[in-house]
């Protein structure tokens, strides 16, 4: 008798559907699976005839064949565990063919009949309900997960007997509910605060510039000066997360395994500092079966790198397409895949080697080939893409020990919030979310000059030594200064304090 299955896998961090077909015909004893298996599909055999016999049913001393369709795509993961199990015990009779095929079904087996968790199960929910399938069940511990999509009943079972029970109308499951409300509900209870930094103030002025563009940030300061601190802080003055953007970052966590057991979803902006040993396919993901790399799990949210010529010079090369296009692709023989990559790169450096070139108060013992070795292993097209470069001074004692906190981070973030809903309602018609994604057509349109500002990047451009590629990001960081101030057109001032953020462009600036 043949019996099938509706189950799912993802590629990437999307699901496709899967059709587990079961097939018992008369014969040996002998379990196959075929349709593209990989070693862990290949070992559910054994789990599933160990838990359909120690939950106390039945398994057929025939030929088992199970085909997982489509033929010409790999599957892996354990989630075909529960669908082949039921598959196997509705191809016998005892569940209805009729009452299964309404839902979609995925879960590993323990070999006692426990269901266990799977990864990419919201990605899988969100599959099903696009199939227009009644409901989804899954591992009880992916429950809360899955319930965040809304229009489809989540079922979250705890084994096979109890799902064998709700097929027959034995059981009734009660669906996971998600409260969306309660899940954004701000919880920054122990966040680090920019009131903790004393302090700083222009490099707080360029964080929050950065952050209400979108804008990719560098600092270069000694050792010290507080750049970590300061990067840490960043993802606490960022507009809250949407509902569209925290579900395209959890399918990411989702798909790896790195949703927390109890978090139905990601609703607090990512911040990803991976260490500088890190190679290219962990930044930018891969490996034999490719997986998101640092720069996805940082997904509308921030990458920070620190120490960054410390960094291998061929890993940071190839952040070129993702901080450009926002996604990365992977390209192997059997497949390409396509990652979202959305991130605010900030970067922290020394100026040398040993940190205190140009501090007043230490002495730099490097030579002007080691400075010059240092610097190069930041190429030139990456520092194009990078917007903002702000110098970070040693803080003086008196500012160190002052006993008046700085600005809160949840005043910054208001400010940043509302330069952010002015850009959303610039952009709406097109693909693009803030000032920093601006190509040249927007910002003739948005960025239109008065004679005097024009004046004044005339002669930031030929007097200072700016490049010819820095006019565009000048630009667009003062439309960003222009919209925190609230005004409609840039003016003069928001193109010079724009202009002070580009001085490694400069020709007297640190690089």
């Amino acid at each position: 008798m043949l019996a099938k299955i509706l189950s799912s896998a993802v590629i990437g961090i999307d699901a496709y559907l899967v059709e587990v077909e079961v097939d018992i015909s008369p014969g040996l004893p002998f379990f196959t699976t075929v349709g593209l298996p990989e070693a862990s599909v290949k070992e559910s055999r054994e789990r599933v005839k160990t838990a359909i016999t120690n939950s106390g049913y039945y398994l057929p001393d025939d030929r088992i064949t199970v085909n997982l369709a489509p033929a010409n795509i790999k599957k892996e993961g354990t989630g075909f565990d529960l669908p082949m199990a039921l598959g196997i015990l509705a191809a016998t009779g005892l569940i209805s063919q009729e009452l299964i095929s309404r839902y979609l079904i995925m879960g590993e087996l323990s070999l006692d009949g426990r269901v266990k968790p799977v990864n990419g199960s919201l990605p899988m929910a969100i599959a099903a309900k696009q199939a227009g399938y009644a409901g989804i069940l899954v591992p009880e511990e992916n429950g809360r997960e899955a319930s965040v999509v809304e229009g489809i009943s989540v079922l979250p079972v705890k084994s096979l007997a109890q799902t064998i029970d709700f097929f027959r109308g034995l059981a009734r499951i009660t669906p996971a509910q998600a409260d969306l409300t309660r899940l954004f509900a701000p919880e920054r209870t122990g966040e680090a605060d920019f009131a903790e930094v004393m302090g700083q103030e222009h490099v707080k002025r360029a964080l929050e510039v950065a952050a209400a563009g979108g804008h990719n940030l560098i600092m270069i300061g000694p050792p010290g000066s507080g750049k970590t601190m300061l990067a840490r802080r960043i993802p606490s003055i960022l507009p809250p997360m949407n509902f569209e953007e925290a579900i395209e970052t959890t399918k990411i966590f989702s798909v790896i395994g790195m949703l927390g057991r109890h978090q139905a979803l990601i609703t607090q902006r990512p911040f990803r500092s991976p260490h500088h040993t890190i190679s290219d396919a962990g930044l930018i993901g891969g490996g034999h079966i490719p997986r998101p790399g640092e720069v996805s799990l940082a997904h509308n949210g921030v990458l920070f790198l620190d120490e960054l010529p410390e960094f291998k010079k061929h890993v940071l090369e190839v952040l070129r397409q993702p901080l450009e296009d926002k996604q990365v692709t992977i390209s192997r023989a059997t497949m390409t895949l396509t990652y979202p990559s959305g991130f605010m790169l900030i970067a922290a450096m020394n100026p040398c080697p040993c940190g205190y070139f140009s501090d007043p108060k230490h002495e730099c013992h490097c030579t002007p080939q080691q400075i010059s070795k240092y610097r190069s292993r930041i190429s030139g097209p990456l520092l194009d893409r990078i917007d903002i470069h702000v110098e970070v001074p040693a803080v003086p004692y008196k500012e160190l020990m002052g006993k008046v906190s700085g600005e809160p981070s949840a005043a910054i973030r208001e400010r940043v919030s509302a330069a952010r809903a002015i850009q959303s309602e610039r952009f709406r018609r097109v693909n693009i979310y803030c000032n920093a994604q601006m190509g040249n057509r927007h910002i003739r349109r948005h960025c239109e000059l008065d004679d005097a500002s024009l004046g004044l990047l005339e002669t930031a451009v030929d007097k200072l030594g700016l490049s010819a590629r820095a006019y565009n990001r000048i630009l667009k960081i003062a439309r960003t200064v222009a919209d925190l101030d609230g005004q409609e057109r840039v003016q003069v001032q928001h193109i010079s304090e724009a202009v002070q953020y580009r001085s490694l462009d400069r020709g007297k600036g640190l690089i």
